[in-house]
């Protein structure tokens, strides 16, 4: 039924919309903990809350990345897009996506505890902390863990999508028509700005967090300042906006996807449409079949 919305760049916005729903589905936990200024859920969903944040953090970029070079792929190289920009392929390279971002996901959710006051800088009295509890020296895998997060969820993936852009640019700028159709070659247009506005927004919202956290970890600041900690909470706050943010950018910018929301939304609806659509086509046909043979028989022989 829903044929047309079976390609490799949806199959990637379908991993992306994943990763952005694990990711909302943490926000009552979270908004808990900071209301209530204590974990009061277990160690169990500590462990499930906070690897699911990596999880998202790492998938969404690795999806975005991936994104990016196809897009790459199907505008510059049109000839090779045929074998390598396939639905099957898509769905391997997300579960590869997913057993990648695996190496950082597992071991955050083994390292994941609950503390009690006195574990954390900003601990309370009869506080309950779902924090991460690195091997020894912890300053030391912190820190790296930090910088490697930062390097491998930021900086590479963020080369790789400005490399692919700046290249789409200049084919697009040279080339007036990159298919043979300018309807295909429209779409095609439509498809890669509707990606690179996803992308946009992705780094919009989560360069502010990455860049916090380096500062935090490697500049010797006053952690306890209540506009550091109001802005560390804006900067995270404004990471889970982008999972909210991106099933609004899909509706506004993709034709099919509004299509088939309706179509999903209200199938009745959708069945009303088809049927007169069909009948129209079938009353059509009709016309053409009776007139034809008298079209036939006025020809002169």
């Amino acid at each position: 039924r829903y044929t047309k919305m079976k390609t490799a760049t949806n199959i990637y916005i379908f991993n992306l919309a994943l990763a952005d729903a694990l990711a909302t589905s943490t926000l009552p936990f979270q908004s808990a903990k900071y209301l209530m200024e204590t974990w009061p859920f277990g160690e169990l969903l500590c462990k499930v809350v906070l690897s699911i944040d990596y999880y998202n953090m790492f998938t969404s970029i690795f999806t975005l990345t991936m994104m990016s070079v196809d897009r790459y792929v199907a505008v510059c190289h049109p000839v090779k897009a045929l074998d390598f920009r396939t639905p099957a392929k898509a769905k391997i390279i997300n579960v590869c996506i997913w057993v990648l971002s695996s190496l950082i996901g597992v071991p955050i959710m083994a390292m994941a505890v609950t503390k009690s006051k006195g574990k954390w800088l900003l601990g309370k009295d009869g506080m309950v902390l779902c924090t991460l509890q690195f091997p020894d020296p912890p300053i030391y895998w912190d820190t790296v863990t930090k910088i490697c997060v930062f390097i491998f969820a930021f900086m590479v993936p963020i080369l790789v999508i400005t490399i692919c852009y700046g290249l789409m640019i200049l084919r697009l700028r040279s080339v007036r028509l990159l298919s043979g159709s300018k309807e295909k070659d429209r779409n095609l247009r439509r498809i890669t700005r509707m990606v690179l506005v996803v992308v946009a927004a992705f780094i919009i919202c989560w360069t502010p967090i990455h860049i916090f956290v380096i500062v935090w970890t490697l500049v010797d600041i006053d952690k306890k300042n209540p506009y550091v900690v109001a802005s560390l909470h804006f900067c995270i706050a404004l990471g889970y906006t982008n999972s909210s943010l991106n099933p609004v950018l899909y509706a506004f910018l993709d034709e099919n996807f509004k299509r088939c929301f309706r179509e999903f939304c209200l199938p009745f609806r959708a069945r009303v449409d088809q049927n007169s659509f069909s009948r129209a086509r079938n009353t059509t046909r009709e016309l053409v079949s009776t007139c034809t043979p008298s079209e036939a028989r006025n020809k002169p022989a």
